[in-house]
C-alpha cells in the first residue's frame, strides 16, 4: 500500500493507528538471505518492485514471487522462461504468462488504465520489445495503444495512424536495423519520444548498436532513449510521463 492508502484506511476506520504505525516502522526492506525486497519502493516511487527472472534459480524466484504477491496482491516479472513459468503455476495458477513478450504476472481485476500511451514499432520483428513496453505501462495503470509494423520502408503506414500517435501523452519508439523510426516520430510529435533500439537486423547492426547509435544521435528533438532491447524501462519511463500528464489535467 502507498501512504496515502495507508491514512486513508485509518480515516475510514479500517485500520488502526497501530496497525499503521507497524507498517512504517517496518525496515524499508525484507531480508530473505538470497535477496533483499524492497517492499517500500511502491510507498516511495509509486511503483512496486518488479522480478527480473532471467538467471534466478526456480527456488529462488518462487520465493520472491510468493512475498511479493503477498505484500501487493499483485506481482510482475521480466524475461522469465517458459520452464520459471511452469513452476510457479504449480503454487500460483492464477499466474499469467506471455511466452513473446516473456512477462509472468499476476495482476489485479478491473485495474483502471487512464491517459494514453503510443507503442509504435518499426517491424513484426520489434514486437516482443514492444509487448514487454505496452504490459509493463498497463501494469502500472496506463492505457496503450499499439501501432506495429510502420516502419520507414512503408513511411505511409505511420502517417495512416499519425492521430493516435500525436493524441498520446507519450510515444515508445521500437525499432531495430537502422532505428530510423524513432527521429521520424520525433519530428511529427510534440509529446515525448522514448526510443528503444533492438537487437533485429543483420550483421553490421551489431546486435542493436547500429540502432542505438541512430537514435542518440537523432537530430529530431524530444528524443530519450533507453538500452537496447530494455522494453521495460521504456514502459516504465513512459508511465511516469503519462502519470504526470493525467495529474495536470
Amino acid at each position: 500500500m502507498q501512504a496515502k492508502e495507508i491514512l486513508e484506511k485509518v480515516k475510514a476506520g479500517e485500520l488502526s493507528v497501530e496497525a499503521a504505525e507497524k507498517y512504517f516502522c517496518r525496515e524499508p526492506f525484507e531480508e530473505l538471505g538470497f535477496a533483499k525486497l524492497d517492499t517500500h519502493r511502491k510507498l516511495r516511487s509509486g511503483f512496486a518492485e518488479v522480478i527480473f527472472c532471467s538467471g534466478k534459480s526456480k527456488e529462488h524466484l518462487l520465493e520472491i514471487f510468493k512475498r511479493l504477491y503477498q505484500e501487493d496482491g499483485e506481482v510482475f516479472g521480466t524475461r522469465a522462461s517458459q520452464e520459471q513459468y511452469e513452476f510457479i503455476q504449480k503454487e500460483f495458477a492464477q499466474a499469467e504468462y506471455d511466452p513473446l513478450s516473456r512477462i509472468i504476472k499476476i495482476e489485479k481485476e478491473g485495474k483502471v488504465k487512464v491517459g494514453k500511451i503510443a507503442v509504435c514499432t518499426a517491424g513484426t520483428a520489434d514486437i516482443a520489445v514492444a509487448e514487454e513496453a505496452a504490459q509493463t505501462a498497463e501494469y502500472f495503470g496506463s492505457h496503450v495503444e499499439r501501432i506495429y509494423d510502420v516502419g520507414v520502408s512503408g513511411l505511409h503506414r505511420l502517417l495512416a495512424r499519425l492521430d493516435v500517435i500525436q493524441s498520446a501523452n507519450c510515444v515508445v519508439a521500437v525499432a531495430g536495423m537502422e532505428g530510423a523510426m524513432a527521429s521520424v516520430i520525433g519530428g511529427l510529435v510534440s509529446k515525448p519520444v522514448i526510443a528503444v533500439p533492438t537487437s533485429i537486423g543483420y550483421g553490421a547492426n551489431m546486435q542493436g548498436i547500429s540502432a542505438l547509435l541512430t537514435m542518440i544521435n537523432s537530430c529530431a528533438n524530444g528524443i530519450a532513449v533507453v538500452n537496447i532491447d530494455n522494453g521495460y524501462g521504456a514502459g516504465y519511463m513512459a508511465t511516469q510521463i503519462n502519470r504526470l500528464a493525467v495529474e495536470k489535467n
